[in-house]
């Protein structure tokens, strides 16, 4: 195992929104996990990789930068092994991710892609929408700002307005879903895959544990894997709405998320994805 060089790639502090430790302490985990297994691990920054320093031909990576997408689909392309896929980190960008889970027939709130500068209000209003939510389209999320409530039509144009002002071009209008917030990580051909409900009271593993009672987390289970699958990565997370009938619905979807409730057992699992992944490069 000794002869396994593998790159690890810290994501960019401006895509890491009040996340930046949490980030860098799942990743270091998983990194010390493949160590543990007999592999070098040399971890740079996004700005290293950019500027030519990874020559590993297997990375494991947190990019978000758009330029080191593009450079991971290069590698793909030639032939390297990467974690979590280029390709699948740019679907999971908003607009790319909401086109590819409606069209793939996966539960997810109602919503179009837009222009910031397009006119809304009449759209929403034939098509019953008011409240929803204005996200960021065209690129991951910066700020806490690039995702905003709307309690109407007229609000949602306004906010679409202020976006256009900072710049961003593509925003998605998502209906607001009535429920209760779930929140999952997974790893695609684990055994693990870890909910909980982060609004409510939660103190032991113990109540976390029967907290999960409330939702058919195999079902959920399903869901999140088919998404992971045709969005294309393999470390994923996100958040799911839980309505009084027991549907579940899908309303956020990311690549390698922090995993903070459950850093110690996704850095496991990472570990044994990309051991996996790696004995399929080999063969």
């Amino acid at each position: 195992m000794a002869d396994i060089r593998i790159a690890g790639i810290m994501r960019a502090g401006a895509f890491s929104p009040n996340h930046i430790g949490n980030d860098a302490a799942i990743f270091n985990l998983a990194a010390e996990q493949l160590r543990k297994r007999g592999c070098e691990v040399n971890v740079y920054s996004e700005e290293q990789f950019i500027g030519g320093a990874v020559s590993e031909r297997v990375i494991l990576n947190m990019c978000r930068e758009p330029r080191s997408i593009a450079l991971l689909q290069q590698r793909e392309d030639s032939g390297d092994l990467v974690v979590n896929s280029g390709y699948g980190i740019e679907n999971c960008v908003r607009e790319r991710m909401t086109r590819i889970l409606l069209g793939s027939g996966i539960s997810y709130p109602e919503s179009l892609v837009v222009d910031t500068d397009e006119a809304v209000v009449d759209k929403l209003k034939r098509l019953k929408i008011d409240r929803c939510w204005i996200k960021r389209g065209e690129s991951h999320s910066l700020h806490h700002e690039d995702v905003c409530y709307a309690r109407h039509a007229e609000e949602a144009q306004e906010l679409l307005q202020e976006f256009f002002l900072r710049g961003i071009k593509k925003a998605v209008v998502t209906r607001h879903l009535d429920g209760e917030l779930v929140k999952f990580y997974g790893v695609a051909g684990a055994s693990f895959f870890y909910t909980f409900f982060p609004f409510r009271q939660q103190t032991r593993r113990a109540d976390m544990n029967a907290l999960r009672q409330d939702v058919d987390t195999d079902y959920l289970r399903e869901i999140c894997e088919q998404a992971a699958e045709e969005l294309g990565v393999k470390i994923y997370g996100g958040d799911c709405i839980i309505d009084e009938n027991g549907k579940l619905s899908i309303i956020d979807f990311n690549d390698f998320p922090s995993f903070g409730p459950c850093r110690q057992e996704a850095a496991t699992a990472i570990a044994r994805c990309v051991m996996s992944a790696i004995k399929e490069y080999n063969s």
